[in-house]
This record gives C-alpha cells, structure tokens and sequence, in this order.
C-alpha cells in the first residue's frame, strides 16, 4: 500500500536510498543508539531512534544486493563497479593494499573445461563450423551439440560440480610448480614467496564453466612484500601452465562409470602490463579488471540461455523459456541428483546452475581488500551524508540495541511506479534511509 499521500515526498526519498534495486528486502523492526558513560556503564540519552512503523513505506528497504543482473539491474551494477575496483586494488594498490604490487609479476590467465562432445563453434582462419555453416555472434546454435543424444551430458554437469575442487587443486600444484622453479622445498617456499589470485567464473556457451583469473606472486607477507629476484612473470606463467596440465579430481563413480576430472587444453596465459593499452599479446591492468568484473554479474542464463533461480520441480522446465541444450543441462542434473551417493553434490539445489555450486568471484586472502570492506565504506559514507552523527560526549561510548525480522521482499505496485518516475542512475550506490 501506498503511503498518504502527505508523506508521498519522505516515500520518494526513502525509495531513491535504494538506489533503483527492483526487488529490496522489506523489515520490521527497530534500532536505538543509546550515549553509555565508559567509566559507570551508565546508559544515558538516545543518539538516534529508527523505527520501521514510522518509515513512509512502513517498513525499512534494504537493497537485495543481488549480483545477477537479470534479477536486479542496479544492484548487479553496484557488484560490478566493486568487483573492478577490488581488482584494480591487486594490481595498482589502493582500498587499503600497497601501491608496491603493481610492480610484482602477474598474468591474466582463463581455463576452460574438456570437451563433452563437439559443439557449434566460430572456426578460427575464416572455416565453417563442422556442420558445414559459418555462424555470426549471435547464432543461438552456438556452443550447442551437432549430436545432442551423443553428447556428454553427465560428464558435463559433474564436471562443473566439481570444477571448484579442481581450482583448489591447481592453486595447490601451482605453489609446487613456482617452488620447483626457484629451486626450493614447499616448505622453504612459503618463507620466500606468496602466490596471491583472484578469479570470477564465467559459462561458456555449451554450459561448462572456465575460470578468468588474475594470478600475482608476492613476497612472503603478501602484496607489501616485494617478490624475491627470481620472481618472474614467464617463470609464473610456465608454472601455471604445467600445474593446470597436472592437476586432477577423481570423481563419483555412476552406473559403473568412473569419473575423472581435468582442465581443458585450451588455456590462455598473459602478462599484465601497467600502461593502459592492448598489444594483443600483454593485457592492461585496466582491460583486466573491466574484463573480470563484466563476468562477475552474469551467469548461466546469460551464456547458456538457462534459468536464474532454483526450480522445485522438474514440471517448472515446461513453461520455462530456455534453450533445449539448457533443458538437458538440468535434466541430466535432476537425474544425477536422485542418486544417494551423490547427495553431497546438491545437484537437484543447482541444476539451474548446470551442477555448478561454487563461489562465482573469489580471491586469495592477501590478493586485496574485500567486497564487504567496499560495501561498508560506501554504507558508512551514505549514513554520513543522510544525517551528521550526534555523537557521545567526552568519556561516553554508543550501546546499539536493534531487532529486525524479514517482512517480505520487493515493491508494491504503486511504489514501483513512484521509484520508476524517480529514474535513479543504475548502480547508484547506497543504503536506504528514512
């Protein structure tokens, strides 16, 4: 229901604090500051009240900060501007990390999956496909079967099941690989050196998951270190070339089928360089960054043509607007996911994620600053500007007292049209307020 229409100006405020996300989370609830004396623990005068009863929309807005943007447009936006700048942050410094990394060896590296089947492609040299057409960009038989009955579907969905073990198990090897070649034990690796990455998963037109990753090799503390002398780029590029060649993941065993998972040949491996320009050999450290946190807000429905949210029931395929290939995809996950020894898996949960159910941006611990740090700043700053903070006195501390409970999800109708007549930028950034 729409608020009075007295208050329609305070409703306008309240709905552009969301910054254009389409489907905020609604609460009740209330939250109090109170000023507390340090030295008798005293509580004294409150600082600041907030009660949902008495917000123009009758309940607070929170953003649904969902990073898909065929869900929330804005938000997904928000997500993409702060993945940039985290990955920004690990090759020039800045948000907390030392401005020394951009002078650390790094590459731009992409791993694929193996193949399942042959597929529609754009043949290299000006060929036909080997169906005998030459597709365009936007051909929806792209990254499709010739043969769909021949096709590897269940190879393909355990594969993206298990594609974030086999990451972890090359960033395992890597660190042997780069030891090997500086001539020292594991061991004795960790004294001199770091390998710090951060990477965001991306489909593939045939489903299949590969990894865009920004790999960097640090001293021993991490980016504030500088790498030993024999720390190279080419050093750290042959490494990954021979730790993603020798990494493996068994897997389930299915109707008397083993399976056994490894990263696909085709593996792309580039310097980083600090200027702003693309020999087509050496990447920006701006393409990067720009690249990484264009994937980081997309997912299966956009490569694949598949669903953005979990099913329930396999009868949902039959109204659902997606490709056949994608149909398969998740049948074959449904399937797999009845299977009692492969219950870990979850496939049933991820089928719409073609069995993919891992991170889709993730980072080593030292690479940079985090998506929470990013979000609190701007949080911290967006309160600052709503409202100067009336602070404790001298000797004086803040005790918080808060209750909130989920009320629901999204905008009236009437809310909607208000905050589409608002016409916010998309991935304004900002918390909602009163």
């Amino acid at each position: 229901m729409l608020a009075s229409f007295g208050t329609l100006p305070e409703l306008a405020r309240q709905l552009s604090g969301l910054g254009g996300c389409t489907h905020p989370i609604r609460l009740d609830g209330h939250r109090t500051e109170y000023e507390v004396n340090k030295t008798t623990g005293e509580i004294g005068r409150v600082l600041h009240h907030l009660d949902s009863a008495a917000m123009p929309a009758g309940q607070l807005l929170v953003r649904c900060n969902n990073r898909r943007t065929t869900r929330c447009a804005a938000c997904a936006e928000t997500y993409r501007r702060d993945t940039y700048h985290l990955i920004t942050a690990g090759l020039r410094g800045g948000k907390g990390t030392s401005e020394q990394v951009g002078t650390h060896p790094r590459v731009f590296a992409t791993f694929t999956a193996p193949s399942f089947g042959p597929v529609h492609n754009r043949a290299n040299g000006g060929r036909n496909c080997r169906c005998g057409i030459r597709h365009d960009e936007q051909d929806p038989a792209l990254g499709t079967p010739l043969d769909p009955d021949t096709y590897d579907y269940e190879a393909a969905v355990l594969w993206n099941a298990h594609a974030g073990a086999l990451w972890r198990r090359f960033s395992i090897y890597l660190r042997r690989e780069v030891a090997k070649r500086a001539g020292l034990t594991q061991r004795a690796f960790r004294d001199h050196a770091r390998i710090s990455f951060a990477k965001v998963a991306e489909y593939q037109k045939r489903g299949a998951v590969h990894f865009h990753a920004v790999i960097r090799l640090d001293g021993p503390e991490g980016g504030d270190t500088s790498p030993p002398t024999w720390a190279t780029a080419e050093l750290l590029a042959d490494a990954i070339r021979a730790a993603a060649k020798a990494s493996r993941v068994d897997g389930p065993k299915v109707d008397d089928r083993g399976h056994s998972f490894v990263l696909g040949r085709q593996l792309d491996v580039r310097p980083i360089r600090s200027a702003d320009f693309d020999n087509g050999k050496e990447l920006s450290e701006r393409a990067v960054a720009a690249y990484i946190a264009k994937y980081a807000t997309k997912g299966a429905e956009t490569a694949t043509g598949t669903l953005d949210r979990p099913i329930k029931f396999l009868a949902e395929l039959a109204q659902a607007r997606i490709t056949e290939h994608a149909r398969r995809m998740i049948r074959a996950a449904w399937a797999l996911g009845a299977r009692a020894e492969l219950a870990d898996l979850r496939l049933r949960a991820w089928a719409h994620m073609l069995g993919f159910r891992g991170h889709f941006s993730t980072k080593s611990r030292r690479y940079s600053t985090t998506l929470g740090a990013l979000r609190d700043a701007r949080a911290d700053w967006r309160r600052a500007q709503a409202a100067p903070p009336t602070g404790p006195q001298d000797g004086g501390t803040t005790l918080v007292l808060a209750h909130w409970m989920y009320a629901g999800t999204g905008l009236s109708a009437a809310e909607t049209w208000l905050a589409t007549s608002l016409e916010p930028a998309p991935g304004t950034e900002g918390e909602p307020t009163a």
